[in-house]
């Protein structure tokens, strides 16, 4: 009995020895040694996993035994796998991980820098995505806070705010838009091309100070610096665009021209008619090693956007089943429109050692905008009879009859020249940025614009003895004001024994000689890692934002001889936000026989307390301001997004978010033109078992109307919501060729082509009408009528995409 319990002591205390806990410790880097965080960390067919802190380090324990593997793995860097055989005491394992640069599965980083609030995406999500531009904006869409209601259109708003109200950079310039588009149909092509982009950075609220005096949001896109050749080409019914990449020694480029044509969608709709939409842009970015610390980069960009439209008929059934309505026009007459723009950007920057970097930007913007039409119309709005019972062809059905024309000569140029100096200096723990800013902007205006309305012989508005116009606009007006601006702000980290802190603080200010005004703005953010459970993190941001007036924003409407002339107000004010954003990001899950990386579940609550608004209307993508600061008001809401990775190599996510924005207009409460109380959108993506040559995306918008108001009256006279916008894209991408085809390896011609992919789109799939805005027609008691102007419908769009 003794020697039978001695050795089961024995047995049990080798099995102990075998199967002895082991410690796995090390860091993890990116190609240019820098520390990579939140890099998931775990062995193959497991759930045992952690993560890596600020620093790249991480820590993992494992069972010793037989040989253990261990992944290594980050959306955008490709996933290693390490194995180390029957270890039998602590190891130390370094990893470098390498940018994931091929055209894969979409994915979009559930990685958020808690500094700045500023959320890292997935460029090549846009390569693969169903919809009708493949542009970023449009995988902006389905990200929390974001809403977008016009497929034609890149703009989008951003928790209650308006287009205007969102920066984008491109490699630290600022981009602007046109000035003069008032239709989607116009607007052309967003200005980054996907091809091109590196990173891409987005914050709805609570950013930091080195961003611009905007009140909503930053799009922060960073172009890319080759490191050896690449090329690609891709064809569709759609348009097309071309891109080329290589590096030489010191010197480096990147190049693309795309090509847009949206004629095909746009014959989806109820206006029939003769469309050539033809967008065009070239865009190249270079690069220049001066020497090991200093480089100089040039980025460049031409538009050549022109928009030609003859309508012929239009038909559209409207109403409720109570009050079927049908409104029927005949047109004549043409549009013609052409947006001219260039952009450049000459960068010298370099390292004065090794903690301090310094650089200069000199830029410049031009833009040449001209509208013009005149089309006539001869419309009939009549009530329908769905039972048959009555004879809906005599004079009771007619609700009005009558004509309008429309007539435009409008040009607006404007130029903006830009000079920056911007730097950062590391000092311990701490991380300050700096930049000053000079710009010189140019803008001259030209508007001449009427509408006559006939109704049974009678000019609108009637009085009986008079021919007036229903509306007209004259605008002749030359700006040339200076903007002085400048930020400076301190990142410090500070580990405790609770856990780490991260805590960013700067201020910003911006003088305009135009206004005379100086603008302050304290901008904060601090973010809590607690320790011990790394996957979890919480941040509180905040400050004074404002919208510095561009243009557009102190343009207001003044009677002159009974015309309306746009004059300049120069008592004009910043329009100023107050951000209070809490949020917090939680990663669970993971491991499992896939391996796959943990799930993200973020969400945010912000309140925006806004001041010395200026009223204003939104048409399609034409905003209209009051040129008053004579508006205050808020913004507040809560966002929840979901990621994860339901299969291998690529993520899917859903966005849900609930908002209110209010503005009181003369002591009268209404709500902001892009109030919205919810947002729903989702982007899922899958492929075949064992045969992933096959992958299908999904993406889905679905958000509550927007106010509208009938026109040259205000939302403080009344307003009514447009339906629901909902809307379903599906992509398939089928890869016929790739890398590690056999073929490559015996065809000449296959060896040119690194991957091609064969795509089939289904645009709105469930033929859903949406309504973008409303054609107002009056009768001669001057009585309006609201008929819906739908968006496009069910479109299919072949294409094809080759990288060499």
């Amino acid at each position: 009995m003794i020697k039978k319990n001695i050795l089961l002591l024995l047995i049990s205390i080798s099995s102990f020895a075998y199967s002895q806990q082991i410690k796995i410790t090390g860091k993890v880097v990116n190609q240019h040694k820098e520390a990579l965080e939140q890099v998931s960390v775990s062995e193959m067919n497991s759930r045992n996993g952690t993560m890596t802190n600020s620093k790249g380090e991480y820590t993992l324990t494992v069972t010793s035994g037989d040989s253990v593997r261990i992944v290594f793995s980050l959306v955008g860097y490709q996933r290693h796998q390490y194995i180390i055989a029957k270890p039998t005491q602590d190891v130390s394992l370094n990893a470098e991980l390498k940018e994931d640069n091929e055209l894969g599965a979409v994915t979009i980083e559930g990685q958020r820098t808690v500094t700045t609030v500023i959320e890292r995406i997935d460029y090549l999500a846009t390569r693969r995505a169903s919809n009708p531009w493949g542009s970023i904006e449009s995988l902006l869409a389905t990200m929390g806070g974001v809403s977008s209601t016009n497929e034609l259109s890149s703009q989008y708003s951003v928790r209650g705010g308006n287009f205007d109200e969102n920066i984008v950079y491109v490699n630290g310039i600022e981009i602007y838009r046109p000035l003069l588009v008032r239709s989607a149909q116009q607007e052309g092509l967003s200005f980054i091309n996907p091809d091109m982009v590196q990173t891409v950075g987005f914050s709805g609220g609570g950013f930091s100070a080195e961003y611009g005096d905007k009140m909503s949001s930053v799009l922060d896109i960073t172009y890319k610096k080759p490191e050896k050749f690449e090329a690609s080409a891709s064809a569709g019914l759609l348009g097309g665009s071309v891109h080329i990449g290589n590096s030489s020694g010191r010197f480096s480029q990147i190049t693309g021209i795309r090509y847009k044509t949206t004629r095909s969608l746009l014959s989806t709709t109820d206006t029939k008619a003769e469309y050539d939409p033809t967008f065009i842009d070239a865009q190249t970015y270079m690069t220049y090693d001066l020497s090991p610390k200093w480089e100089v980069s040039l980025l460049g960009n031409y538009s050549h956007n022109t928009y030609e439209f003859s309508p012929k008929t239009r038909s559209t059934s409207f109403g409720t089943l109570m009050t079927p309505r049908n409104f029927t026009v005949h047109f004549d007459g043409w549009e013609k429109d052409r947006f001219i723009t260039y952009q450049a950007a000459l960068t010298l920057k370099g390292k004065i050692n090794e903690n301090l970097n310094v650089g200069i930007t000199g830029s410049t913007f031009s833009s040449d905008e001209r509208e013009r039409y005149d089309i006539e119309g001869s419309y009939v709005l009549k009530e329908l009879d769905l039972s048959g019972e009555n004879d809906t062809t005599d004079d009771s059905s007619y609700l009005g009859i009558g004509k309008y024309i429309e007539h435009a000569r409008n040009k607006v140029k404007s130029e903006v020249y830009t000079i920056s100096h911007f730097g950062d200096l590391k000092a311990g723990d701490n991380l300050l940025k700096w930049g000053l800013t000079y710009q010189k902007e140019n803008v001259r205006d030209k508007i001449n614009e009427w509408e006559m309305r006939d109704s049974a012989g009678y000019s609108l508005p009637s009085t009986g003895t008079d021919v007036n116009l229903y509306s007209n606009l004259k605008a002749d007006n030359k700006i040339s004001p200076s903007r002085f601006s400048g930020f400076i702000q301190d990142t410090y980290r500070w580990n405790t024994d609770k856990g780490l802190f991260i805590i960013n603080a700067g201020v910003r200010a911006s003088y305009w000689t135009f206004n005379e005004e100086l603008i302050v703005s304290p901008r904060g953010a601090i973010a809590f890692v607690p320790a011990g459970n790394e996957n979890f993190s919480v941040r509180l941001a905040g400050g004074i934002y404002y919208q510095a007036p561009f243009y557009k924003e102190f343009q207001r409407t003044v009677n002159v001889d009974g015309n309306n002339v746009i004059e300049l107000n120069k008592d004009i004010k910043s329009q100023k936000s107050i951000h209070i954003v809490l949020g917090s990001d939680y990663y669970f899950g993971g491991g499992g026989e896939r391996n796959t990386p943990p799930f993200k579940l973020s969400g945010e609550i912000y309140y925006k307390k806004l001041s010395d608004l200026i009223p204003y209307t939104v048409n399609n993508v034409k905003i209209r301001y009051s040129g008053e600061n004579s508006a205050k008001g808020y913004t507040m809401g809560m966002d929840f997004k979901l990621y994860g990775e339901f299969i291998p190599g690529a993520d899917s996510w859903i966005s849900f978010g609930l908002m209110k924005a209010q503005q009181e207009i003369d002591g009268i409460k209404v709500p902001l033109p892009t109030d919205q109380r919810f947002n729903f959108a989702l982007f899922y993506q899958d492929y075949m078992p064992g045969y992933e040559r096959l992958r299908m995306s999904l993406r889905g918008l679905w958000s509550q109307g927007l106010p509208v108001s009938a026109p040259y009256k205000g939302y403080e006279n009344g307003y009514f919501r447009t339906p629901a916008y909902k809307r379903v894209d599906i992509g398939f991408s089928w890869q016929v060729l790739g890398e590690k085809f056999a073929i490559r390896n015996t065809n000449s011609f296959c060896k040119a082509f690194k991957n091609v992919w064969l795509g089939l789109d289904v645009f709105n799939i469930f033929d859903m009408q949406n309504t973008n805005t409303y054609y107002w027609v009056t009768d001669v008691y001057n009585q309006q009528y609201a008929v819906p102007n739908y968006l496009t419908g069910r479109q299919l769009n072949v294409k094809i995409l080759a990288e060499f």
